[in-house]
């Protein structure tokens, strides 16, 4: 692990959850989708597609994704970080949440379907 992550993901372990995004992941949209394999967690932080998505699909997704860069923007400034840091820490916090059936990238560029195991993630993520 990089001397630059360790200190960071020590230091937002603590802000693991997304308040404003996980606010509009409630959408009983967002967790049809998520459930059903349709999206899954990236290392990088944001929420991806599986395959092709619906229109209302993308536009929703777009949407969590900006507001998640929004909250990672306000956390690298106030931790004097960067956002690509900040989204580093959360892609490692998120893909650690997935629950068993919900799908996730893993470090190499693969969707996983998660199972009781642990899932794969890059080996800078504590």
């Amino acid at each position: 692990m990089t001397m630059v992550f360790r200190p960071l993901i020590a230091a937002t372990l603590a802000m693991a959850t997304l308040s404003a995004p996980a606010m509009a992941q409630r959408d009983p949209a967002y967790q049809a989708a998520r459930q059903s394999g349709q999206v899954g967690e990236k290392p990088d932080g944001y929420l991806g597609f599986v395959a092709t998505p619906s229109e209302s699909l993308r536009t929703m997704v777009e949407d969590l994704n900006l507001r998640r860069r929004a909250v990672y923007s306000e956390r690298a400034r106030t931790t004097d970080s960067t956002v690509e840091q900040m989204a580093f820490t959360a892609g490692c916090n998120l893909i650690s949440q997935t629950v068993a059936g919900e799908k996730y990238m893993s470090p190499d560029g693969r969707w996983l379907t998660r199972t009781a195991a642990a899932p794969l993630r890059d080996p800078r993520c504590l």
